[in-house]
């Protein structure tokens, strides 16, 4: 395992928090991960695991890792909207609404890539078009959850849906998007810690369990 990276809105405290959960949560949730891996396989087949480069820094990239979701494609660029949608495969579909997909970023957090919460690693073409912007935004380590994710997920998806060529995704998510992730991730960069993100976590959970059992509970 390479060594822990520590920057800027990354204390020792959120780093230990990281570490421990990861492999708590990658020991509890072994079958689940092989039974995804298993079901992609036998699904939609190879390749399993999807990789993107993504900044964990302005001038520092890494490679996230997701399970599989969306039929590969020779050039894929920018983000997921309306005009990518016919390659979400029905397995990828199922796991995005319950965030399974993510679940190899486990990986990424014991790695020190990013941590559980903080803003979502951006991609190397945003922070170059907003080099002043995500200079700030990534002074907190990226995250598999944050506080835009809660408060501005539904919202992106929506706005994106409704784009049907890759042209115009990219126009909505950069003047849409980009600024009101932003503003929340800063917002969380002011009020961080380990409860906060305790309760971001905990929150992230309950909005992705079925509505059924949230009912019920």
């Amino acid at each position: 395992m390479a060594p822990p990276r520590r920057g800027a809105g990354m204390t020792p405290g959120k780093r230990i928090f990281d570490i421990c959960a990861a492999v708590l949560l990658g020991v509890v949730l072994s079958p689940l991960i092989l039974g995804v891996a298993l079901l992609v396989a036998l699904r939609d087949g190879r390749p399993v695991l999807f990789r993107s480069e993504r900044m964990r820094s302005p001038d520092e990239g890494f490679m996230l890792w997701k399970f599989r979701s969306m039929r590969p494609a020779a050039q894929d660029s920018g983000v997921s909207g309306g005009d990518k949608a016919d390659r979400v495969t029905p397995t990828g579909r199922f796991l995005r609404r319950r965030r399974l997909d993510e679940l190899p970023q486990l990986w990424n957090i014991l790695r020190g890539d990013i941590s559980f919460v903080g803003p979502r690693p951006p991609l190397r073409r945003y922070v170059e078009m907003f080099p002043d912007l995500y200079a700030e935004v990534l002074k907190s380590r990226p995250g598999v959850t944050g506080l835009a994710t809660l408060a501005f997920h539904r919202t992106e998806e929506r706005l994106l849906s409704g784009c049907t060529t890759a042209a115009e995704t990219e126009a909505v998510y950069v003047a849409r998007c980009v600024p009101w992730k932003a503003a929340l991730d800063l917002i969380y960069q002011r009020q961080g810690s380990v409860c906060y993100d305790l309760r971001i976590m905990v929150a992230t959970v309950w909005r992705r369990m079925p509505l059924r059992r949230r009912r019920k509970a």
